[in-house]
C-alpha cells in the first residue's frame, strides 16, 4: 500500500487506466483499490487469492485500512480472465465496505482488452484502449517508465554483474566492521573515526542526490561496507526528505543493484524507505524483497513493512535531526 499520485476519475476507463499510473506497473492476477475522499488517500495491490476465505481476508485487511484513514469511497478493480473468482471477491467485499459506511463506486473485473461487471459472471464486457488515455500521455510527457508487470518492476533491481564485480572488489578492500554499538560508544579514538565516516556518508549521499550520479565503485564499496552497521546507515537515512525523496531513489537503487548480496539489507531498505516517501509502494515491496534474500528478520525491513501495509502517509515523515544520531555524539571521555 502507498500514498497515489492526484488524478480524476471520471468513469472505468479512468479507473483502469489510473492504476499503472499509480503503481507503476500493470497488474495480473491482482486485485487493486483505489480510494478517494476527504480522509487519508491510498492505493492498493494485493495478489488475488483463489480461495473464498482467502479472499475474506484480504477483504477485511483493505476495509479495515480504509475505514481507519476515514476514507469516503472506494473503487476495488480485480485482474483476472476467471469471472467467478472475481465474483466471489465482489460478492465478499461490497457488503464489508458497505457496513463500514464506505460508498462503493465500482467493482471491476479487468481483463487485457475488456472490463467488465465483476459481480456479473455472463458480463460480455467493454473494450478499453489505454495507449490514447491523458494518463498514459502524461506518463510519456514525464518520462515517467510503468512497467509491463510487477516482476518486470522487481527485475529493475537486478544485479548488475560487472558493476557488482568492481564494488565487491572495492569492498573488500575497504574491509571495516562497524558492529557492536557498546564497544564503539566507549573508545574515544573509534567514536572519532565513526564521526568522520558519518561526514563522509553525508557529503557522498548530498553530492549524487544533488547531481542525480552514481558513485564510482571505490566510493560505492566503501558507502555500501558503511550501510552495513545501523550507525552509519542511519546517517544516510536522515538524509531524506520528500521534497529530494526520488532522487534518494535512483541513488539507492542503483547502488542496490551493484551491492555484494551480503551487504543487501542496509542498501535495499533505504531503497524502500526512499520509494515508500515518493510514493511508489510497489518498489518499496520489490526492495524489501531484496533484503529478505540476505537477512529475513532485518529490522529496519520489519519498519518499512509497516508503513506499507498500514498505508502510512509520507507526510508523516520528519526527517530525523543529526542530533539523534549516535555516530556524532561526543564520545564519553570517562569510558575506558
Amino acid at each position: 500500500m502507498s500514498r497515489p499520485k492526484s488524478f480524476t476519475a471520471r468513469g472505468p476507463v479512468d479507473l483502469i487506466a489510473a492504476v499503472p499510473y499509480v503503481l507503476g506497473f500493470h497488474p495480473t492476477d491482482s486485485v487493486v483499490l483505489l480510494t478517494f475522499g476527504a480522509g487519508e488517500a491510498f492505493h492498493a495491490r494485493v495478489d488475488l487469492p483463489d480461495d473464498e476465505d482467502e479472499q475474506a481476508a484480504v477483504v477485511d485487511m483493505l476495509a479495515t485500512v480504509a475505514e481507519r484513514h476515514a476514507v469516503a469511497r472506494v473503487a476495488v478493480l480485480v485482474y483476472t480472465d476467471d469471472p467467478w473468482a472475481a465474483a466471489t471477491f465482489h460478492d465478499a467485499a461490497v457488503p464489508v465496505f458497505v457496513r463500514a459506511g464506505i460508498e462503493v463506486i465500482d467493482v471491476l473485473r479487468v481483463g487485457a482488452e475488456r472490463f467488465h461487471d465483476a459481480g456479473d459472471v455472463d458480463d460480455p464486457g467493454t473494450a478499453y484502449d489505454l495507449t490514447t488515455h491523458v494518463f498514459t500521455a502524461e506518463q510519456v510527457v514525464a518520462g515517467t517508465v510503468v512497467e509491463r508487470s510487477r516482476d518486470d518492476l522487481a527485475a529493475t533491481l537486478d544485479p548488475d554483474e560487472a558493476g557488482t564485480r568492481a564494488v565487491a572488489a572495492s569492498a573488500a578492500r575497504f574491509d571495516r566492521s562497524f558492529e557492536g554499538m557498546p564497544a564503539l560508544v566507549s573508545v574515544d579514538r573509534i567514536c572519532r573515526d565513526l564521526a568522520e565516516e558519518g561526514r563522509w556518508v553525508q557529503r557522498t549521499v548530498r553530492r549524487h542526490v544533488r547531481a542525480g550520479t552514481a558513485p564510482s565503485a571505490d566510493d560505492a564499496g566503501r558507502l555500501l561496507v558503511l550501510m552495513s552497521g545501523p550507525l552509519l546507515r542511519d546517517v544516510a537515512w536522515a538524509e531524506m526528505c520528500r521534497e529530494d525523496a526520488t532522487g534518494h531513489l535512483e541513488l539507492w537503487r542503483g547502488l542496490v543493484r551493484r551491492c555484494p548480496p551480503d551487504l543487501l539489507p542496509g542498501p535495499s531498505c533505504l531503497l524502500a524507505f526512499a520509494a515508500w516517501l515518493a510514493g511508489q509502494g510497489a518498489l518499496a515491496w520489490c526492495a524489501l524483497d531484496r533484503c529478505a534474500e540476505a537477512d529475513p528478520g532485518y529490522s529496519m525491513a520489519e519498519c518499512v513493512a509497516d508503513l506499507l501495509v498500514g498505508a502510512v502517509p509520507p507526510t508523516v515523515w520528519t526527517p530525523i535531526p543529526e542530533g539523534d544520531l549516535p555516530v556524532f555524539w561526543p564520545p564519553d571521555q570517562e569510558a575506558s
